[in-house]
């Protein structure tokens, strides 16, 4: 493992450029600081909070998310965590749904509450419904409704008909939705149980207040270390942040900088590893919307280009030599779980093989104690041609 101090640094007339890091070593970094090349023995906890949240519209993502990067990962444990209120699932980054740590959740919504406003006046189709209506009021109403007990979507939104009767419920809840902190509380969101989707004000469910600074340096520190070297582009991606080059600018004293091959400026933390560019990277299987796909404006030191716009939505994803090179899906019957990997690069016979391998570890690791249950790995298509692509 490198340092950045490892890094030669060329200098023109006694002034140091930045170093360039090629496609691969971001790969190979990236990897790392996902712990996609080694497994972690660290707690789930402790990986959810490095991590800095995990995409979770998809209610057992964060388990297959996990799991690939935990050594002995147990789904009870991320259920524990839920069920004790020490993790919750919280719109977040990008407006959407994330399973964080409970301190993280209080500390990052001031942060990000202006993201969801603007996701809200400008992204979503309610707004146009609620022109007149006092957000204000609407927010502390059905806050106040929160607070008191837990709501699906569809009574929260005939609960505050009552008071905007002129108005459209649907909008009046996702309004609520977007800009109340709000929690989605289990049994949804566990491994084995699932329900409606169910909400309780964020501040009820953890009997905590949601305050503190909504400066947004401390979390892009942490985004480095998680997902850098980035670029401003990148940490854009990744929050939905505006007025990135502000933040970089009163961090850049404490950052080190690179360049990407198209000379593209990089940010870092200072102790950011950087392994070797070589190092053998392990077939590893993602869920889909991992954040790992998600959290840069150029995804090409993850997605293999020849899989880019191939992926279809509502799969899994695996990588072969580090890189996002085709899907999976897990076909399941009474007797028989099967898991189908679709790759969209040639594979050579030990990647074919490892793949197979750790296919058969995921499957048996998901099917659990199911002794009756026939469990198969093979090749074949993973995709529906019914679902749009992300990739």
């Amino acid at each position: 493992m490198l340092t950045p101090a490892d890094i030669p640094v060329a200098h023109h007339q006694g002034v140091p450029f930045a170093p360039t890091l090629t496609t691969r070593a971001l790969n190979r970094a990236l990897l790392a600081r996902q712990h996609l090349l080694a497994r972690a023995s660290i707690p789930a906890e402790a990986m959810v909070e490095h991590l800095v949240g995990m995409q979770a519209q998809v209610p057992t993502n964060p388990y297959v998310a996990l799991w690939s990067r935990l050594e002995g990962f147990e789904a009870r444990e991320l259920e524990a965590l839920i069920l004790e209120r020490r993790a919750v699932r919280t719109s977040l980054l990008r407006t959407t749904l994330h399973l964080v740590i409970a301190r993280d959740a209080l500390a990052m919504r001031p942060v990000l509450q202006g993201v969801l406003r603007r996701g809200f006046a400008s992204g979503s189709p309610f707004h146009r419904q609620l022109v007149g209506v006092d957000l204000d009021a609407l927010m502390a109403a059905g806050k106040a409704l929160l607070d008191d007990e837990a709501l699906t979507t569809s009574k929260l939104g005939k609960r505050l008909a009552e008071r905007w009767p002129d108005r459209d419920p649907v909008s009046l809840a996702y309004a609520v939705r977007y800009l109340v902190p709000m929690v989605q509380i289990p049994p949804r969101g566990l491994w084995q149980k699932s329900g409606q989707p169910t909400w309780r004000s964020l501040e009820s469910w953890l009997g905590q207040p949601v305050e503190g600074s909504d400066a947004p340096d401390r979390l892009v520190l942490r985004y480095l270390a998680a997902f850098g070297p980035a670029s401003a582009k990148d940490i854009a991606t990744w929050s939905w942040l505006t007025r990135v080059r502000e933040i970089i600018d009163r961090l850049r004293p404490a950052l080190r900088v690179y360049r990407d091959e198209r000379g593209g400026e990089l940010f870092d933390v200072e102790d950011g590893a950087l392994p070797d560019p070589e190092t053998p990277a392990p077939v590893r299987f993602l869920p889909e919307y991992d954040n790992i796909a998600l959290s840069h404006s150029d995804r090409g030191r993850i997605i293999d280009p020849r899989t880019v716009g191939r992926i279809t939505g509502y799969v899994g994803t695996f990588l072969v030599d580090g890189l996002i090179a085709g899907q999976w899906r897990l076909d399941r019957t009474k007797d028989q779980h099967a898991l189908l990997l679709d790759p969209f690069v040639p594979l050579t016979d030990d990647q074919s093989a490892d793949l197979t391998d750790e296919g058969g570890h995921l499957l048996d690791w998901a099917v659990g104690d199911a002794t009756s249950v026939e469990r198969r790995v093979e090749f074949g298509v993973a995709r529906d041609p019914n679902r749009s692509a992300y990739g």
